[in-house]
């Protein structure tokens, strides 16, 4: 009995520093609509490969490019109304004839046109925001999975595709709270390969699942191939 204890203390020395996690993408994202329509376009095509400024889904925009267009019109009517009823307050100042109630009433035309003219400007910003968020185009992201198709019709909150960075390659380990320190000034080998990276993050917080272990990133640039299980070692 006393032969096997040692050999055991043996095997976990030599084994206290080995890890092994699957390589993930830095990032991923679930892109979810902001706004209601009928989706009129997918691009299909561009699932499962690297998007280049590519357009992946739009929702039809039809009637709020019209409203945008009539609001801006609008917008330059009621700014000439404003500017003509300003003027007619300050000439009406300088007429001693006028009463007080007649000036009043008519600073009060310019302040409602004041408002109309605030409440339009605040349309157009949501138009604009809208139409902003109806056609969703990405710059490199990897399209991992377009999650609607040409003719549904979504609202706020539904998953609309998701997406991933592949520019870098992320690693996570637990490392017991003993070893930490070790660590840091150890070599990383991945797969029996000696490595110039070194941790990226230390959460010194005990993680919820694994209460003895301070949760352990380590980033990798540019990986040609994602999720493999790699062996991570501190020598």
């Amino acid at each position: 009995m006393k032969y096997i204890f040692v050999l055991l203390f043996v095997i976990n020395g030599l084994f206290a520093n080995e890890y092994y996690a699957k390589l993930n993408p830095i990032e991923s994202y679930t892109i979810k609509a902001s706004v209601s329509g009928k989706v009129i376009y997918t691009n299909d095509n561009i699932e499962g490969k690297k998007a280049n400024n590519s357009k992946i889904i739009e929702i039809d925009s039809f009637v709020d490019k019209i409203d945008l267009k009539q609001s801006k019109i609008k917008l330059e009517a009621i700014s000439e109304m404003l500017e003509i009823e300003k003027a007619n307050y300050e000439r009406m100042l300088k007429v001693s004839s006028k009463s007080g109630f007649e000036k009043d009433a008519q600073k009060l035309k310019a302040i409602n046109y004041q408002v109309t003219k605030a409440d339009i400007e605040v349309k157009i910003a949501n138009l604009e925001d809208s139409l902003k968020n109806k056609k969703l185009v990405e710059k490199n992201r990897y399209i991992y999975n377009i999650a609607v198709k040409e003719g549904d019709y979504v609202t706020p909150g539904t998953l609309l595709y998701e997406a991933k960075d592949l520019t870098k390659g992320k690693l996570e380990i637990f490392v017991p709270i003993s070893e930490i320190e070790n660590i840091k000034n150890k070599t990383i080998y991945l797969n029996d390969k000696k490595s110039d990276l070194k941790p990226s993050k230390i959460y010194e917080v005990a993680d919820s699942t694994h209460i003895s272990s301070y949760k352990v990133e380590i980033l990798i640039p540019n990986p040609e191939i994602f999720s493999r299980l790699i062996k991570i070692e501190f020598k």
